[in-house]
């Protein structure tokens, strides 16, 4: 049990090293095997280690037995546990969905596909900054070539923009890291929030300009405003299974934000304390409308799914700005929710674009579909979720994240925001839904039939929705467990350097 921390990292990346191999590496159906066991192995170590570290607390692990600040750290609390456990469920319905024939398009699918998980669960794992460094480039990687799985112009045109901008974010990173570590002395982010608090009136300006650097940094994996224009095309061109998996990566740019944000520059780090509120908050407001008002002019569905990932993008960074546990778990409880029924929705879009003829997904008419009302039902239980409409998932999380706004003035400038966001998505869909499944001609339908592989994958990720409702109870009350541990940042602090200095 106390490798527990390392084995999300670990296996995935021997699994995809594996893939590479005889009698692997010229065999899809053995490669397909192998990547879904490995995945429901994922699932199940993911599960175990989130039972230890909310009965047990956080976990820590130095890599062969190095103390920092020489070896490397990992750290698992409730909230890295979480999130490794999503990714690891977001994966297989990708996994499953791609096995239907998505990954034979192009060569190395299933070893990206592992080098992917791996840099996610490493960004959520990592205790120390410059960790998360390496992490991001391992999984930006990946994303790299999947990204171009397949080829075909729009991919490549959408991937030079995707690898560009990705390109300097790196560069940034490392002068925000080079600019705190020479300030601080450490990159260990508990190290780093107890010496935060140390500085003289002199370092301070410095610190605080390496801490803004790592917010525009993250803020720019996160898609947040005025970062955000790489993420429309880029998702909406990747194949779905990619698309669908890349649901999580503007969740570790936000993951990030409150990480760094909260421990390091949190309420107790004095001079220092909070320094991104000011910019975050109303970014991810202007992000939320900017997302809204794309989402209505979108012109398919693949679009119109890639602009709500930017609307839950300013949901989730909202409740992240406000600083506070109860706004947390609310970010928690939203996360899982939009993370899972985002990437069911890429793979909607791609089932629906391929019964559809040369109309593909776009809301123009068409002919008619096969199994609509299977692929219809499908529709209706995502655009209920994405638009936050009673009873589903998205309507619990908007609200727990309407509670916990304080004061008049707070909620004066987030409720009409989040309100009218809503609204718009359910415009948005309405169209959409209108345009997909009523507006077709009587022709019969020339699509093959969906395979049931797709229709499974798609069916299991929107089965989180209902099941985040059902389990409302327990799910909230470890997310308010988790923001607890994490905004305690002394306590948190000395676990993470049970496996550092």
């Amino acid at each position: 049990m106390q490798h527990l921390p390392i084995l999300p990292i670990v296996i995935p990346l021997l699994t995809g090293m594996l893939l590479l191999l005889p009698p692997f590496g010229h065999s899809l159906p053995r490669q397909r095997v192998v990547a879904v066991a490995v995945n429901l192995a994922l699932i199940a170590i993911a599960a175990i280690l989130l039972q230890r570290t909310h009965l047990d607390g956080a976990m820590t692990y130095a890599v062969g037995d190095w103390r920092s600040p020489f070896g490397i750290v990992l750290v698992a609390d409730r909230i890295s546990a979480l999130l490794t456990l999503l990714t690891s469920l977001l994966g297989l319905g990708a996994l499953l969905y791609a096995c239907a024939g998505d990954d034979k398009h192009g060569m190395y699918f299933h070893p990206l596909f592992m080098l992917q998980l791996m840099g996610v669960n490493g960004a959520f794992l990592t205790g120390d900054i410059f960790n998360l460094f390496v992490f991001f480039e391992v999984l930006l990687i990946a994303s790299y070539a999947l990204l171009i799985h397949g080829g075909g112009k729009q991919k490549t045109r959408a991937a030079v923009h995707y690898v560009i901008l990705n390109l300097v974010g790196s560069c940034l990173f490392l002068f925000a890291l080079g600019t705190l570590y020479g300030v601080l002395g450490t990159l260990n982010i508990a190290d780093m929030a107890v010496k935060a608090t140390l500085l003289g009136p002199d370092e301070q300006p410095l610190a605080k300009a390496g801490g803004l650097l790592l917010l525009a940094v993250f803020g720019l994996k996160a898609a947040l405003l005025p970062f955000y224009f790489w993420l429309p095309r880029a998702y909406s061109s990747a194949s779905a299974p990619v698309a669908a998996l890349f649901a999580i990566m503007t969740k570790v740019g936000a993951y990030s934000i409150l990480r760094i944000h909260t421990t390091i520059f949190g309420a107790d780090a004095g001079a220092l304390a909070e320094i991104a509120t000011p910019w975050l908050q109303p970014l991810a407001l202007l992000t939320l409308i900017v997302g809204s008002i794309a989402a209505l002019a979108s012109p398919s569905l693949r679009t119109l799914t890639a602009n709500l990932t930017l609307v839950s993008i300013g949901i989730l960074l909202t409740a992240i700005a406000l600083q506070r546990a109860d706004a947390t778990a609310a970010a928690l409880y939203y996360t899982i929710h939009t993370t899972l029924i985002t990437g069911a929705l890429f793979l909607l879009a791609d089932m629906i674009g391929r019964q559809r003829g040369k109309a593909e997904d776009r809301f123009v008419a068409s002919r008619r579909m096969q199994r609509p009302v299977a692929l219809g039902v499908a529709f209706i239980i995502a655009a209920v979720a994405v638009a936050g409409a009673p009873p589903l998932s998205g309507f619990v999380g908007k609200i727990l994240l309407l509670q916990a706004t304080e004061g008049p003035l707070e909620a004066s400038f987030i409720w009409p925001v989040v309100l009218i966001s809503g609204l718009a998505a359910i415009i948005a869909l309405s169209r959409a839904g209108s345009s997909l499944f009523w507006r077709h001609s009587d022709d019969a339908p020339v699509a093959e039939p969906t395979p049931a592989l797709r229709m499974i994958a798609v069916y299991m990720l929107l089965a989180a929705s209902p099941l985040l409702v059902v389990f409302g109870g327990p799910i909230t009350e470890f997310a308010d467990a988790a923001a607890m541990q994490l905004h305690n940042s002394a306590a948190l602090g000395g676990l993470m350097q049970q496996g550092g200095s």
